[in-house]
């Protein structure tokens, strides 16, 4: 039985309208701001209001403002009648009647035609099916399209509040949004508990209908332990477990979680701070050579320094050197990667030396002489992320798998090599879901600090570009932006603008200030600037207000509790490191035989037999070193000589007789 709190007054100064209306309570009544109730009054036996089928009429609404009444007219009467006398302002000479007032916004009117002002009526408690049917949630629950984001907990009640996936991950709308103070906002405790929501109701019955994560790791240990329980000291309290329960979310670890990071600039040891010996079973690294990131030099290259005629000659080099050999242009080099690449520069610039020419199809020798430092230079900028050589350790291109999550830790990188990873990572998500063979329907981006990515002051760049781009289009292809930042009116306004849900954790006065906020209420405000670890307000397409929910903390390991039990393990020496890497491919492998079989090699040489074996993953590891290493000489004194680094010919160099 629904509990009846009190009654919608009306007043010629304070009139309801069918936006909003008021309603008094008495002073023990649990309502507060946020708080969402229902008003039903019977139909006029003579009027329907177009519905031959109602009976009555519910209206339901949230609260948005509050204030205290009693009968005086002014403070003035309150300080006469106490005696005008401070001590006695505790005892009260006459008992005023006090009740308290609030300002109701509409959610939802059933039967919602005709439109007319909110009668007087009986005020009620919203119970789990009234808040279901006042923010619309009934629309899609019922047609298994609910995502819990969390619970409506007001006045008693513990009530499940739904996302719609279609305007969550797509079609109609998507895009997530989240914004808070650091460190008080939970927004990457949020992401992590709603792609478990997300995971375990986005139609688990249903293959055709399949989403995967790839998270970026921007800060520190951050997102490095999904796959983990929860320390001693972050366990779950049973006010959670029953969240959990109430939403029927398994209130454990993501079991399908794979780790990507590059190496460290030494070019062996890997640059995540997820490095222990008991956590590196699903950690890969992360290399790229030139064929990988050729499109997308311009992140890497000053666009002030490459001009138009520099522009052509990377053209040129995309369309007839690396993709489309042409004859013409190779001169007998395939370029596979940056040591093939320099070689090709070289034979390019002696051919016009000797024939004393100052241009090379049209391009002159100037520009050849600078677009080959810019490119050749990359290596050295990212290195340990991109190689010189052939090796490629990359994301499961078209082998995307349904509820698994693909972390990527750029969190140690510089910024131009996260610029990088961002574009190529994310432009090749929307090409394969262009081309339909990324392997699963759908793909959420989770990118942290938007504010530094896509800030609104900031200039034109390659990533804001793409990220643009997702926001804007990216509905229809199924590549999902989930973004969090500290201040959303510093974010680029196309790219929250576009956002169909939005996610309000504890925010900062000064920026509940700007514009994008004015149509919230003081007391909104006010509830918005001290709001708890754990409560968020939510906006949704289907919800006509703002409306709070409390959600638990995500069933994985925090960050610093990970690096803690886990600590990563100190740097290897270069022929540690060889050996560690190759008997993790075969434990049975003596690391005295592996150390034999590369002694005396150039560092170099070893580091891009091992990438190979890593790529190719031969039975036999170590004749496949002993057939691919070349002799290097040494010193009498037994000293490596250093030499450049030797390419390592493939399967496929029979056509240039490599």
């Amino acid at each position: 039985m629904a509990t009846i709190i009190g009654r919608v007054f009306a007043t010629e100064n304070i009139p309801s309208t069918p936006d909003t209306f008021n309603f008094w309570t008495e002073l023990n009544s649990p309502v507060g701001i946020g708080t969402i109730v229902k008003v039903t009054v019977p139909q006029p036996s003579k009027r329907n209001f177009g519905n031959a089928n109602a009976t009555q009429w519910d209206i339901y609404g949230i609260v948005v403002e509050a204030h205290g009444y009693t009968d005086l007219v002014s403070a003035l009467y309150d300080y006469i009648g106490a005696d005008r006398s401070p001590e006695l302002a505790d005892i009260a000479p006459t008992q005023r009647p006090e009740i308290r007032a609030f300002k109701v916004a509409v959610l939802r009117m059933e039967p919602e035609e005709p439109m007319q002002p909110v009668p007087i009526g009986p005020v009620y408690l919203a119970e789990d099916e009234d808040v279901l049917m006042s923010m619309r949630m009934d629309e899609y629950v019922h047609k298994g399209r609910g995502i819990p984001v969390g619970v409506y907990v007001k006045g008693g009640a513990n009530s499940p509040v739904y996302l719609d996936a279609d305007f969550l991950l797509g079609p109609e709308a998507a895009h997530l949004n989240i914004t808070g103070v650091s460190g008080l906002a939970t927004k990457t405790s949020l992401v992590e508990f709603l792609l478990k929501s997300i995971f375990t109701h986005y139609y688990p019955d249903r293959s055709d209908r399949s989403v995967a994560a790839v998270f970026f790791n921007v800060k520190g240990p951050d997102l490095l332990y999904l796959d983990l329980e929860p320390a001693e000291s972050g366990q779950l309290s049973p006010e959670e477990i029953a969240i959990y329960d109430k939403l029927e979310i398994p209130a454990t670890p993501f079991d399908r979680v794979q780790y990507y990071a590059p190496y460290k600039p030494d070019g062996y040891n890997l640059n995540t701070l997820r490095t222990h010996p008991d956590l590196l079973h699903n950690v890969s690294p992360l290399q790229w050579g030139l064929t990988e990131i050729f499109e997308y030099t311009e992140v890497l290259l000053n666009r002030d320094d490459v001009d138009a005629k520099a522009d052509a000659v990377l053209a040129l080099i995309e369309e007839k050197v690396i993709r489309k050999p042409d004859p013409a242009y190779t001169l007998g080099v395939k370029v596979t990667n940056f040591q093939r690449l320099e070689e090709w520069f070289r034979q390019v610039i002696e051919e016009m030396e000797s024939d004393n020419k100052k241009e090379w199809h049209s391009h002159h020798i100037a520009t050849l002489y600078k677009v080959r430092n810019r490119l050749l230079n990359i290596t050295n900028r990212c290195r340990g992320l991109v190689g010189n050589g052939d090796a490629v350790s990359d994301l499961p291109w078209g082998e995307f798998r349904k509820n698994h999550i693909y972390v990527v830790d750029v969190a140690n990188l510089d910024p131009t090599a996260q610029d990088l990873v961002f574009t190529r990572i994310v432009s090749k998500i929307r090409e394969s879901l262009e081309q339909n063979d990324l392997g699963v329907e759908r793909a959420i981006i989770f990118v942290d600090e938007l504010n530094k990515y896509a800030a609104s002051d900031s200039g034109d760049t390659y990533l804001k570009r793409t990220l643009l781009d997702i926001s804007e289009r990216g509905r229809y292809l199924g590549e999902v932006l989930f973004s969090a930042q500290q201040f959303r009116s510093q974010v680029h306004k196309r790219v929250v603008g576009n956002c169909g849900t939005g996610l309000y954790g504890r925010m900062d006065m000064d920026e509940l200030a700007t514009p994008g906020y004015s149509n919230l209420s003081a007391a909104v405000k006010t509830k918005l600037s001290t709001l708890p670890k754990g409560e968020l307000m939510v906006r949704h397409p289907h919800f006509t207000q703002p409306v709070f929910v409390k959600f638990p903390r995500p069933s994985v390991m925090r960050g610093q509790d990970g690096r803690q039990l886990y600590p990563p393990q100190v740097d290897m020496e270069f022929q540690e490191a060889m050996v560690y890497r190759l008997r993790q491919l075969q434990r049975h492998l003596s690391p005295a035989k592996i150390k034999d079989a590369i002694a005396g090699y150039d560092d170099d040489i070893v580091l891009q037999v091992v990438n190979k074996i890593e790529q190719q993953r031969p039975e036999d590891i170590l004749s496949f070193c002993k057939t691919n290493l070349r002799t290097i000489p040494t010193r009498s004194n037994g000293a490596k000589v250093k030499v450049a680094p030797l390419y390592i010919p493939d399967e496929s160099d029979d056509a240039y007789g490599d």
